[in-house]
């Protein structure tokens, strides 16, 4: 790899970006070192894992979310990336190694999808159907190595197998009290938590119009009602053609890279992974998959949000330097 400066103050801006991916009950499972040179990444091998990621699998597609954010970052402020996946077999929570190569032009794209990082949301609302879908899934394929990663936009018919998938993944953990305490910390903020801000929850009558979203606790006494139909969004799933850790850290790229141009598009997005998170869900929508890529990852749901709703608040963030260590 070559061996380029960077300054320190564009890399710590990246990584400061890049903790805005997505993770699992905003977990941040990522720990970042950097000397300058380059920029190594590990998933954080003392963090407990949620009981709803029993293997580990959902931490690295988050890290993955998490270094497409950084090389997304870095693209921005002129700074192109290689990297090195799992550069330490002895430690295979090394994840990758970055280094910097600089460039002499940044189209006004790439600052747009760093931009874009910030603007990004998880709306859990019900969808109206994406516009003009046929001349913008094609953008959505172009953004990532689709021979790593395969992307499927799930047509209206297997609609049903889903949400029976969605069902069965909540009623096989029905009597999870860890599982049910985790959802339960997650969405009811005290002080000091990082979990969900309370006007991201949905009420009873929303949470009735998403049928593939996971189930969250509700407040019954919130009588919010978006929309009176029931979710139109498109439906993506995001394959891969075996389960191993190189497998979810790819899937994790490439959902950085769908949500990033979903949320410059105007589109509002919803990772989906309850019903990947079992087997017996995951095998009910495993042949939905199409080509060699037959392991169900994630799905993402993608559509319009319902008019006249306020932009929700960003989740919490770790403090920087609980995430990046910065050596000399």
């Amino acid at each position: 790899m070559a061996e380029t400066l960077a300054d320190t103050k564009v890399i710590t801006t990246a990584v400061e970006l890049a903790c805005h991916a997505p993770s699992l009950y905003n977990s941040q499972p990522w720990r970042w070192i950097t000397d300058g040179v380059s920029v190594d990444l590990f998933v954080d091998p003392e963090q407990e894992l949620p009981a709803a990621d029993t293997s580990g699998r959902e931490a690295i597609i988050s890290c993955g979310a998490a270094l497409d954010h950084f090389r997304t970052a870095m693209a921005a402020a002129g700074w192109a990336t290689n990297v090195e996946q799992f550069p330490n077999p002895n430690n295979l929570d090394h994840l990758a190694t970055v280094d910097f190569v600089p460039v002499d032009f940044v189209a006004q794209a790439r600052r747009d999808r760093a931009a874009a990082i910030l603007r990004r949301r998880t709306n859990r609302l019900p969808f109206r159907a994406p516009k003009r879908w046929a001349s913008f899934e094609p953008v959505l394929r172009s953004s990532f190595d689709n021979d790593l990663v395969s992307l499927d936009v799930l047509p209206a018919d297997v609609r049903p197998r889903l949400a029976e998938a969605a069902r069965l993944a909540e009623a096989l953990r029905r009597y999870d009290d860890l599982y049910h305490a985790e959802l339960r910390w997650w969405t009811t903020l005290e002080e000091g938590s990082e979990g969900i801000p309370q006007n991201s929850l949905v009420s009873e009558a929303d949470a009735r119009r998403v049928d593939v979203n996971r189930e969250f606790p509700t407040d019954p006494t919130n009588e919010r009602s978006s929309a009176g139909t029931y979710d139109q969004a498109k439906i993506l799933m995001l394959s891969t053609a075996g389960d191993t850790r190189v497998d979810a850290l790819n899937c994790g790229e490439a959902l950085s890279a769908i949500l990033l141009e979903c949320t410059m598009a105007g589109l509002a997005t919803c990772p989906v992974t309850h019903v990947t998170e079992l087997d017996a869900s995951r095998d009910m929508i495993r042949d939905l998959a199409t080509g060699l890529a037959s392991v169900p990852q994630v799905l993402v749901r993608v559509g319009i949000e319902p008019e006249g709703e306020l932009a929700s608040e960003p989740t919490p963030r770790k403090p920087l330097h609980e995430v990046l260590e910065i050596r000399s």
